[in-house]
């Protein structure tokens, strides 16, 4: 479905109206996309859909996800978690997982950021032949 530039402008106005102290409000989310159902103005599907597309994006800056080849301590995770919250903030929700095939090291990745400290990539970017 292709979305016009007026719902576009539309969606932004209601992201930013539900931004509290630089940070998304999920109660004031919910008001206005119920509001927006009730009200229905013209392209409201389109607006609804780039409005969730954008709190979708907002979620995501705010989520890192941590993966490791074997299960992190808590002086590790601290550490991490320390490291993460001074280049992304406090409010940075963190998901910490094992995955062996990454063989060692840590992978991160926060929004479009990715750290990717694995041996697995370094074993792909030699066979790569970097």
């Amino acid at each position: 479905m292709k979305i016009s530039k007026q719902s576009k402008r539309d969606a932004k106005q209601l992201f930013q109206a539900c931004v509290v102290n630089g940070q998304l409000d999920e109660a004031r989310v919910r008001q206005t996309v119920t509001l927006v159902i009730e009200k229905k103005p013209r392209g409201h599907v389109g607006t609804l859909a780039q409005f969730q597309r954008l709190v979708k994006l907002d979620f995501e800056r705010r989520t890192a996800r941590v993966e490791s080849a074997v299960e992190l301590n808590a002086d590790t995770q601290t550490g991490v978690r320390s490291n993460l919250a001074r280049k992304y903030g406090q409010n940075l929700i963190l998901q910490f997982s094992v995955k062996p095939d990454l063989i060692g090291g840590l992978r991160i990745q926060v929004g479009s950021d990715v750290y990717d400290g694995s041996v697995k990539a370094r074993l792909n970017n030699l066979s790569a032949g970097f």
